[in-house]
């Protein structure tokens, strides 16, 4: 299987609640790093899908937009959507635009990592400017750990 039909399988399992689907596209010591919800190996990402996702949110869709891959990497341009369940903002639709980032192995994911721009959804749920603002550093920081020393150099936070 190609990585375009590879991904959009890996979505729609996750928009269905299928979390065994969603782990079965992934290699045995393959892992999910969501954004909001860290890092997730391969046996896990069902409790992912079943017990975080689906907790929190309805009515999904992902629409993967553009795929490119090599050999051993993919990406694919995505727009992510779903109604809020969360108690302060039950019923809000949250619209998120990024990019997924996949190391493959033998078909499979062997990484899946994401760039995302979380604060679109998260203003349209009504999250307060505070709480954007400190989500907003902690990315920041997930961001300068994961950079060379270069980057880091010139950094005021």
């Amino acid at each position: 299987m190609g990585f375009e039909s590879l991904i959009k399988e890996m979505t729609q399992f996750i928009v269905q609640g299928d979390g065994e689907g969603a782990a079965s596209c992934f290699a045995k010591d393959g892992y999910y790093e969501d954004v909001f919800y860290g890092l997730f190996n391969q046996p896990n990402i069902p409790d992912l899908i079943e017990n975080y996702f689906h907790r929190d949110a309805e009515n999904f869709v992902w629409e993967i937009v553009d795929t490119v891959s090599s050999k051993d990497i993919g990406y694919a341009r995505y727009v992510f959507s779903y109604d809020s369940k969360l108690e302060v903002c039950v019923g809000k639709r949250a619209i998120f635009e990024g990019v997924s980032i996949c190391h493959l192995k033998q078909g499979k994911i062997l990484s899946y990592h994401e760039i995302a721009n979380v604060h679109t959804g998260l203003a349209m749920m009504g999250f307060a400017p505070s709480r954007l603002s400190k989500i907003a550093l902690a990315q920041a920081d997930k961001l300068t750990a994961r950079v060379s020393a270069e980057h880091r150099r010139s950094v005021r936070v």
